[in-house]
């Protein structure tokens, strides 16, 4: 007799058509899957459901989620079960330094949260998770800007060789305390800083331990060195270290790059002919999410820091030569009413307003507003950056893993402030109610294929991602008319619909759409955990 006994279920395994099936768990372990009559302490009849492997997000920001309240549920009630942090090159709990552990700890007094920074390598931080009990399955990626500014601080400038060395070792250290990727965010400062060789030679360090490498890449509009060079730059290091890479958030921004969505598509599948391990992930919206540093500011204006970016503003010239850039990354988002104020907790009262009821706040102009605002605190907004057709040519693609770009937060207590991008709360339900109820662009194959087996071979992980035996058993029991986001960019602390049942390492975590009491999700350090 099992401890549960699923039972009539119509089972998709991830791969290949669905077939009904009973499945059998002990502890944490799928231990039969087939058509004989089977038993359980707990039968769950699932005729007439789906039963699928938990969903697997590679692109999450949830670093400091399971910190602040480890019953962080957004993600789980949606059918999520495992997440990977640390992307976009920001790790920004680990490494930590002199410089960077008194940023993280302001960041975290501005949120309310009294918890004390004791830890400065990955080895406490996951440790400091792991103690709590996550919700949910949790790995990490180390971000190269986080190494970069471990090593170098601010500086905008190319690294010394010895600089280098210095990364790769920060690298490997890190390797030996559990990690699972290497992530840049080459956009973002100080990653926006490097050249590719540098890059190159830190993805060799990881290549070698067969990590995957994610790249937020160097440019997603007309900015710095273009949207296409910098699909070629993350190909480039595919080619010249041998790296499996995923390509994060796939997508084509403003006016210049709209409606061609479908070429980068086309440079990933050319990669893939060459014998290049490339492949991308999506989330399903049309607008994106970043800080008010990321979205507003040229790079060279962030070079040394955000004291630095002050006293640059106080330059009547050079602010005047920022507003200009900022003008020209404001077009880019629709324009003003595209760039919504999501998280700034020392104005809540801004939250949820655009560039232009902001402005008229200020009694300014739009650039101007978002200067006084960074000026007074970092925040972030959500950001009209894309367009439908793009979004839905992309989600054609099958090697597109379905991720969000989100964190694990909770519609009460610390997590629920702001009004952060709904993808949180919504994206596999959303990608499930949209893309392949509504739109039909997508079969319900190959959607579960890209949120379980796509993302868990991208990964590297050996025993999760599939429901066979002796695999962890991370599962998912729904409807797929009962599939419902609720989550709104003006109420976005909202939890989905529809999942009937969600276990975690075989334990029960979500009945008919909510939470049970107990956590199950664990810190995984290695591909077979």
């Amino acid at each position: 007799m099992f401890d549960v006994a699923i039972i009539d279920g119509e089972v998709y395994s991830g791969e290949g058509s669905p077939k009904l099936l009973n499945i059998g768990i002990t502890n944490d372990k799928i231990k039969y899957v087939g058509k004989d009559n089977i038993s359980g302490h707990k039968v769950i009849n699932a005729k007439g459901y789906i039963v699928t492997p938990g969903f697997i997000d590679v692109h999450t920001h949830s670093d400091l989620s399971f910190i602040i309240d480890p019953d962080a549920d957004s993600k789980l009630i949606q059918g999520v079960t495992f997440e990977l942090m640390g992307n976009c090159g920001m790790s920004f709990c680990a490494p930590l330094s002199s410089n960077t552990k008194p940023q993280l700890q302001d960041r975290m007094n501005r949120q309310g949260v009294g918890v004390e920074i004791k830890w400065d390598d990955f080895n406490g931080w996951l440790n400091e998770i792991s103690s709590n009990t996550p919700s949910i399955n949790v790995a990490a990626q180390v971000g190269h800007g986080s190494i970069r500014a471990h090593v170098m601080g601010m500086e905008a400038r190319s690294a010394s060789p010895e600089e280098i060395i210095k990364m790769q070792n920060e690298m490997r250290r890190s390797i030996d305390q559990g990690i699972l990727g290497f992530s840049t965010g080459l956009w973002y400062a100080p990653g926006s800083y490097s050249h590719t060789e540098e890059i190159v030679q830190l993805a060799k360090i990881s290549s070698e331990k067969d990590l995957l490498y994610s790249s937020h890449i160097r440019s997603e509009s007309d900015d710095a060195c273009g949207l296409f060079p910098a699909h070629a730059e993350a190909i480039e290091i595919a080619r010249r270290t041998k790296s499996r890479v995923q390509i994060s958030h796939v997508k084509s921004v403003g006016p210049k790059f709209w409606g061609r969505g479908i070429e980068l598509i086309e440079g990933i599948e050319r990669a893939r002919e060459e014998g290049l391990d490339v492949a991308g992930d999506q989330y399903p919206y049309y607008w994106s999410s970043t800080p008010i540093s990321g979205c507003m500011f040229p790079r060279w204006s962030l070079e040394g820091g955000r004291e630095k970016t002050l006293d640059r503003l106080k330059d009547s010239d050079i602010r005047e030569n920022i507003k200009k850039e900022t003008t020209n990354f404001i077009n880019r988002f629709h324009g003003p009413e595209g760039c919504v104020l999501a998280d700034y907790p020392i104005q809540s009262s801004l939250e949820g307003l655009n560039l232009v009821e902001i402005s008229k706040e200020f009694g300014t102009t739009p650039e101007e507003a978002a200067m006084r605002l960074y000026e007074k605190s970092e925040g972030s907004f959500v950001l009209h950056s894309m367009e439908e057709e793009d979004v839905n040519e992309i989600a054609k693609y099958n090697n597109i893993c379905v991720a969000s770009d989100g964190n694990s937060l909770r519609d009460s207590g610390p997590l629920s402030s702001g009004k952060p991008h709904p993808r949180s709360y919504a994206t596999n339900s959303r990608y499930l109610e949209s893309f392949v109820k509504e739109k039909r662009i997508v079969s319900l194959v190959d959607a579960i294929y890209r949120m379980t087996v796509l993302p868990a071979q991208r990964l590297g992980l050996k025993k999760r991602g599939k429901l066979t035996k002796e695999y962890f058993a991370d599962i998912n029991i729904f409807r797929l008319e009962d599939i419902k986001e609720n989550a709104t960019y003006n109420n976005p602390h909202k939890y989905s619909e529809g999942m009937k049942y969600v276990f975690v390492n075989g334990k029960l975590s979500v009945e008919d759409g909510k939470k049970l009491p107990g956590r199950y999700g664990r810190v995984i350090r290695s591909f077979v955990e």
